[in-house]
């Protein structure tokens, strides 16, 4: 039933016609070549990106030969995603604290809610440390109170006689002769030994930690990037469908990620999030993004068109007025580019994945 669902999408995909007109800001959809500029910028601000070719079998004539798909390899995945879901059924319980004098007036006391009681704190993190012992007080009893009372009983009258003293030079001579004399040497540690004491301390030290190749390709059918992931562990070995599942959250796991063919290969199956809801979503975030974009053109054009107010008033002679635009009438702003379109997305798939960095535009 999956190889025909397959077949079916492979020949919708053919069918379906190509983009020729920008929609990114009204749909959130964007055409090849804008695809490809935003990729370009893409891979020129965080060059951990990359275009790839693919098979020369399986490219695609509405985008460069060289330029069908986007790559970054080794991106880390230092946890699980499910253990970042709760599911025990009390574990968003509330517990209602109280703090103060319960014997005050009118038994009035600072009373708190804490959330999430029923969820077990983890002490493996720098947030939530275990408890430290207590540390005995400087005024209570010592171990070294024998030691100070030992002292305190010392007399300067009790001198040790001279003749006690044992003479330096003879115990020179005595290390001299045991040190001529023939001993045994210890035998040398199995190196097999230490071998495995320096591996089990190696493995106790290191973070177990997965990796995954992200791909980026462009889908004709819905008109948006589509991500794939291809997973490792540590040892390099790749990841099955059921690890794979367990980076993904609950509510898109076998939902809207799902394990397909590559599109540019013939062999290779990779993990993807389906493109259905991708237009909407980017839609959205660019509408958000973009009126933060316009209000900060607007003050940045604000501020440059009183520089030339003042450098006008010192300026001889007046134009020929043809440049002048009529009173009110303000320039228009471009907004937010589409070369940005990937890297806002990014973010977005940030969201399905979140212990898998895909997300290398934070800084951006």
């Amino acid at each position: 039933m999956h190889a025909i669902q397959q077949q079916y999408w492979a020949v919708r995909d053919y069918l379906s016609p190509v983009l020729k007109e920008s929609k990114f800001r009204e749909h959130g959809r964007i055409t090849p070549e804008e695809f490809v500029a935003a990729g370009d910028f893409l891979a020129y601000k965080f060059p951990v990106w990359s275009w790839e070719a693919g098979d020369a079998s399986k490219a695609r004539d509405y985008l460069p030969a060289n330029k069908q798909y986007m790559v970054t390899r080794g991106v880390p995945c230092l946890r699980r995603a499910t253990s970042l879901a709760y599911t025990d059924a009390d574990e968003d319980a509330e517990r209602l604290l109280s703090f103060g004098d319960n014997f005050a007036a009118g038994n009035e006391a600072d009373e708190w809610v804490e959330t999430h009681a029923g969820r077990r704190a983890n002490t493996d993190s720098a947030a939530n440390p275990r408890v430290i012992d207590d540390i005995p007080d400087l005024d209570g009893p010592h171990e070294d109170d024998g030691i100070s009372a030992a002292a305190g009983n010392l007399s300067l009258s009790d001198t040790p006689n001279l003749d006690d003293i044992p003479d330096m030079e003879e115990d020179l001579e005595e290390g001299d002769d045991a040190a001529a004399a023939p001993s045994r040497a210890p035998p040398p540690p199995s190196k097999t030994t230490e071998a495995s004491k320096d591996a089990e301390t190696t493995n106790a030290n290191l973070l177990s930690v997965r990796t995954y190749d992200v791909m980026i390709t462009y889908d004709k059918y819905y008109q948006t990037p589509r991500i794939w992931l291809l997973g490792y562990d540590e040892n390099g070995t790749p990841l099955v469908p059921e690890q794979i599942f367990q980076d993904v959250t609950a509510e898109h796991a076998f939902k809207t990620v799902t394990i397909e063919a590559f599109p540019h290969s013939t062999s290779l199956q990779a993990a993807s999030v389906h493109p259905c809801k991708h237009a909407s979503v980017m839609r959205k975030l660019i509408e958000r993004m973009n009126a933060g974009v316009v209000e900060e053109q607007k003050s940045q054009r604000k501020g440059a068109a009183k520089d030339v107010k003042k450098k006008w008033l010192f300026k001889r002679g007046g134009g020929s007025g043809k440049d002048d635009k009529p009173a009110g009438e303000e320039e228009e702003v471009e907004g937010m580019r589409v070369d940005f379109y990937l890297v806002v997305f990014l973010k977005f798939i940030a969201s399905i994945v979140p212990t898998i960095e895909v997300d290398s535009t934070t800084a951006f």
